[in-house]
């Protein structure tokens, strides 16, 4: 797997924080986030299961652009297989 490294959270020490990515390969977005408390993950199993492979996460907002930037530069590698 070869990731692009999109941005870390602009707000944290830059060691452990937030961070995006695009896998080269294959177009998905790969997210490093805080875990999600118990009530948010309450809130998301109102909508269905969680499963053991899967987990809820939390990105501060002000990622947003970097998000956008990862979104663009996946869709434009998906367009290209």
């Amino acid at each position: 797997m070869s990731l692009v490294f999109f941005g870390k959270d602009p707000d944290t020490d830059g060691d452990e924080c937030p961070t995006v990515w695009v896998d080269d390969k294959n177009a998905d977005l790969v997210f490093q986030g805080w875990k999600a408390d118990g009530a948010t993950e309450a809130d998301c199993l109102r909508v269905g299961h969680i499963p053991e492979s899967e987990a809820v996460i939390r990105f501060p907002a002000r990622m947003v652009p970097l998000v956008r930037k990862a979104c663009d530069a996946a869709e434009a590698r998906s367009e290209l297989r």
